[in-house]
């Protein structure tokens, strides 16, 4: 419990200025990212370099519209504070605002760069879910993003459950619950990328097995944006498996017809 309820947020100081373990992990996973995408690009037969200038484009875009997703669903705090929407240092993004924006960012460097959309989305997407997975120990080093109270004391070890300093609680640890899911959905999408049909299959299989882990996950958090009384995060998500379901059928049939 000590361990747990010591961590500090902030990794260290430069020129007085803290430097929060959260970014460093994020930074880390984008160059991480990076590479992979620059590595599968390079399969394709398409230039490295190109994934360099995608990301210069979807970055920016992704953070913004993270934000705009979180905003939106949590109006009712920041309408009397209008400034405090810029203020994201402070927290408050979505990972699904971040999808979003990263399609977005795709459709228009598709027709930027003449190169295939689905094509974009495949070479960046095993990037995406393994940033994700190592995303999530920044809520960690946060003491966010945890789930309901562990009363039970068979159950009060980490990683089952993660002791939370503000409230003196033990919860569900359900950042690692989905970090662990992310990786198992991106070692999946590695070992398909060799066994591709088409062009958007992987990123649609993302969508599907992401979502999978996602709706169950979302029931366990005790900070989740709502939509009336729903999870936002919980519908979305079914939405995704069904869409990801009829697109991934739709690819395929289309694959075949071709040939």
């Amino acid at each position: 419990m000590n361990f747990i309820a010591s961590i500090n947020p902030v990794a260290f100081n430069l020129f007085g200025r803290p430097i929060y373990w959260y970014g460093i992990l994020i930074a880390s996973a984008v160059l991480i990212g990076m590479y992979l995408a620059m590595d599968y690009a390079k399969k394709l037969d398409y230039d490295p370099e190109l994934i360099i200038d995608f990301c210069l484009l979807a970055i920016p875009v992704s953070i913004v519209c993270a934000r705009i997703y979180y905003v939106a669903f949590e109006w009712d705090v920041y309408k009397d504070h209008p400034v405090d929407v810029f203020k994201i240092w402070e927290g408050g993004i979505a990972i699904y605002g971040a999808v979003i924006g990263g399609v977005i960012a795709a459709i228009i460097f598709s027709k930027w760069r003449k190169v295939p959309f689905q094509d974009i989305l495949d070479m960046c997407t095993p990037s995406l879910i393994l940033g994700q997975c190592i995303g999530r120990w920044g809520n960690f080093f946060n003491q966010e993003a945890y789930g309901y109270a562990i009363t039970n004391p068979k159950w009060q070890w980490f990683p089952a459950a993660v002791f939370i300093e503000a409230n003196q609680q033990w919860h569900m640890a359900t950042f690692f619950y989905e970090s662990m899911w992310d990786l198992i959905v991106f070692i999946i999408l590695m070992l398909y990328r060799k066994k591709r049909k088409a062009s958007g299959e992987i990123f649609v299989l993302y969508l599907i097995l992401y979502s999978c882990g996602r709706v169950v996950i979302e029931g366990l958090r005790t900070d989740s944006l709502y939509w009336g009384p729903f999870r936002v995060s919980q519908v979305l998500s079914g939405l995704l498996i069904i869409f990801g379901l009829i697109w991934f059928a739709f690819i395929r049939r289309k694959k075949i017809n071709q040939n």
